[in-house]
């Protein structure tokens, strides 16, 4: 799970895409909730920490890293943990951008990321209801499954 607000002024990451003309997303990276959320699923199936373990605000060598960055690092630390990556799916929660007419696009880059892995990608809004509903931002969530090489 990954949940970034928007923030005025910079550029739209999400699912591995550049949006322009949308509101970027805050965060130490570029902010790309899908991204950041397929890493700690893959992380976490691995069983070697997450996210802010290998990646996090501690880690100024990683700041303003594009989500496929952190994805291709994340693909290279579950590949020396002794595991390949079966598959990885995305859901992305939020009002916009709007995934479907970019899935396919969004799917070949974080698939790429991935060394060839599948991944699907998902997305839906709340109705209204919640930070996403309201329009404050985009969260993301993501299972992954790995098996031992």
């Amino acid at each position: 799970m990954d949940v970034h607000p928007f923030e005025d002024g910079r550029m739209m990451h999400l699912a591995g895409l550049e949006w322009p003309g949308e509101t970027g997303l805050a965060g130490h990276s570029d902010g790309d909730a899908a991204a950041h959320a397929a890493c700690d699923a893959l992380l976490s199936a691995a069983g070697i920490g997450d996210l802010g373990a290998h990646f996090g605000t501690s880690r100024p060598e990683w700041a303003g890293a594009s989500g496929v960055a952190l994805l291709s690092e994340t693909a290279r630390l579950v590949a020396e943990a002794g595991f390949v990556i079966g598959n990885v799916a995305v859901y992305v929660i939020g009002n916009r951008p709007k995934i479907g007419p970019r899935r396919a696009e969004a799917i070949a880059v974080l698939s790429a990321s991935l060394s060839g892995a599948s991944v699907s990608l998902s997305a839906t809004t709340t109705d209204g209801l919640g930070l996403t509903g309201r329009g404050e931002g985009v969260a993301a969530m993501a299972t992954a499954l790995v098996l031992p090489a």
